[in-house]
């Protein structure tokens, strides 16, 4: 690289160079420093519930299957053919007994053991099926039942990873009695742009919603969140952005799926169940967070999760100008299936490929790589200042606190980025 990282992300993180979503080496380095070193989400516990179920997962551009095992636990492995390369796994989601290579027929158990070669036969001196099994990632765990994966041996437990960001992800979470379930494949969509790029709005950036999305957004929505809107940084990288209701709101200001259309529109039975999850929030999740109304959360490097809308997110890079975007659509698992099929309108009206907002939104991705990849313009570095030094310890909430419009949650998330990438840099 003609610059070192150092130069592409100041010491506050306050200027960042446009090179940092365009420059090819840069993804180079970030394939090694933060997909092969990162906890990465691979699916939820409610997709691969029964023995033999499976989804199709990735870890940067590694194409991955996460499945149950006989023995009920959970596996992920490269799906790529030990003996010539090819995908053994090529549905999106499902249940079987076995993933077969369809160039030469071998045959991988759903917990990726090599269990037959039709050619071997035919031979004196058999291969070791026992060490030609798919490719397994090194570590898998399970925290709220969401799964990550990762290809390093030797990271920090889940646990630890996540950090106060338990904190903030079980005030959804945990208001569910049944815990929650991901509904079907996710929408999936392919975008002109760089993976950070969702990442980054996902990750705190509430104040564009009346700008951008002033056709679906009103002002006084967007003054709500600015006169009761704090963004969290649990954990660089990490990220939680809500609204904390005062504590003599209505309950259905403080519910949970209350402003979505499926709350607004659903009708009484729906609304009187997403009452009495709010009735019950203070007793599960405590008075502070039981008054928590979530807007935007992510969890480094790259998922989101929106709380109003019910979306969990997925940023896949497919090179340095192009991700693939995954969003599912979550709902309490204990619902009657009739209010989760209303509950989900909360998701799709807004959300996914032809969502009002998520369209918009992509938009902008798109013309944000454009202008990181233009001529004649690096020495104009992307401005993150806004705020410097504003954030401060809270006496109730983990981490550093603000407001909304404080782009601290972007600065620390490049900074880690920056450090990650200086970390392999000369290796």
């Amino acid at each position: 690289m003609t610059l070192r990282i150092s130069d592409l992300v100041n010491a506050e993180a306050s200027l960042v160079s446009r090179r940092c979503w365009s420059d090819p080496d840069v993804y180079a380095l970030e394939k090694r420093g933060i997909f092969g070193r990162s906890w990465l989400f691979l699916g939820h516990e409610s997709q691969i519930s029964n023995p033999g179920d499976f989804v199709q997962a990735y870890m940067a551009e590694t194409p991955i299957i996460l499945s149950r095992g006989t023995d009920a636990r959970i596996y992920a492995n490269v799906n790529s053919c030990t003996h010539r390369g090819l995908p053994v796994c090529r549905a999106d989601h499902g249940n079987t007994k076995r993933f077969i290579c369809p160039y030469h027929n071998w045959s991988y158990s759903v917990e990726g053991d090599l269990v037959a070669i039709p050619q071997e036969g035919a031979l004196c001196n058999k291969p070791d099926k026992a060490q030609l099994g798919l490719k397994r990632v090194s570590r898998v765990e399970s925290w709220r039942g969401l799964v990550f994966g990762c290809f390093d041996e030797q990271i920090e437990p889940l646990e630890s990873y996540l950090g106060d960001m338990r904190f903030y992800l079980d005030a959804f979470l945990d208001r569910f009695a049944g815990g929650i379930e991901f509904l079907g494949a996710p929408h999936r969509w392919v975008i002109n742009a760089n993976w950070k790029l969702p990442v980054e709005n996902q990750l705190g950036d509430v104040n564009h919603g009346a700008f951008l999305h002033s056709a679906i957004i009103p002002r006084e929505a967007q003054d709500l969140i600015e006169e009761l809107g704090l963004s969290v940084v649990p954990r660089p990288g990490h990220g939680a952005t809500f609204r904390l209701m005062p504590e003599d709101s209505p309950v259905d200001d403080m519910a949970w799926g209350m402003e979505g259309l499926g709350g607004m529109f659903g009708g009484d039975e729906v609304q009187e169940y997403l009452r009495e999850i709010q009735a019950q929030a203070a007793s599960r999740v405590g008075d502070i967070r039981a008054r928590m109304k979530g807007l935007t959360y992510g969890i480094y490097p790259n998922l989101s999760f929106l709380w109003s809308n019910t979306s969990f997110k997925v940023s896949h890079p497919r090179g340095p100008g192009k991700v693939e975007y995954w969003s599912w659509a979550v709902v309490p698992a204990d619902a009657p299936d009739h209010i989760k099929k209303i509950l989900r309108t909360n998701y799709s009206s807004f959300f996914g490929p032809g969502g009002i907002l998520e369209q918009e939104d992509s938009e902008v991705w798109i013309q944000q790589f454009q202008g990181s990849n233009i001529d004649y313009a690096d020495d104009r570095p992307y401005y993150y200042g806004l705020g410097l030094g504003e954030e401060k310890v809270h006496p109730e909430l983990p981490g550093l606190v603000s407001v909304t419009a404080n782009e601290f949650y972007a600065r620390h998330f490049y900074a880690r980025w920056r450090d990650e990438l200086q970390a392999v840099e000369d290796t």
